[in-house]
């Protein structure tokens, strides 16, 4: 995952507690790595969660997460995430994930969040707003649904 591809990034430094036996950052820590990386990438674009989603009745659920492992970051070390929207749905948005350390890419992964209504837990567009903010914030373009004929 090419840094380019990512306006956005937030610097972080590996602490004790996230390394394993071997000393590197235990696999699953990259989940969180990638949950700091939304949470300062709304703060970059001046939304404030939950805040601004709750106004509207809906908040965000995760429905899947992945991640590819290419190299090991370990206690210490300055790795920087990267975050961008790499796709708008209607409902759904998937976030693409870089954890760098210098021009090596370490761990890529995404994760697909729905919008859904907190009242009945179904899925709700994204306001225009947020979609326009997004476009606008990100230099790699994120894809958006066809629209229809």
């Amino acid at each position: 995952m090419p840094r380019e591809e990512f306006t956005f990034s937030y610097p972080l430094r590996v602490r004790w507690a996230e390394v394993d036996r071997q000393g590197v950052v235990f696999n699953p820590q990259y989940f969180a790595y990638f949950d700091v990386a939304v949470t300062e990438y709304w703060r970059a674009l001046s939304v404030r969660y939950p805040e601004d989603f709750s106004k509207h009745g809906t908040d965000t659920y995760a429905v899947s997460a992945r991640a590819e492992f290419h190299g090991s970051a370990a206690y210490d070390d300055v790795v920087d995430l990267c975050c961008r929207v790499g796709r708008i749905g209607r409902t759904s948005m998937r976030f693409i994930f870089g954890v760098h350390r210098g021009d090596l890419c370490l761990t890529s992964g995404e994760i697909v969040y729905v919008n859904v209504h907190l009242d009945t837990r179904r899925p709700a567009p994204w306001s225009d707003a947020l979609k326009e903010t997004i476009v606008r914030f990100e230099k790699t373009p994120p894809e958006l649904p066809a629209a229809a004929p």
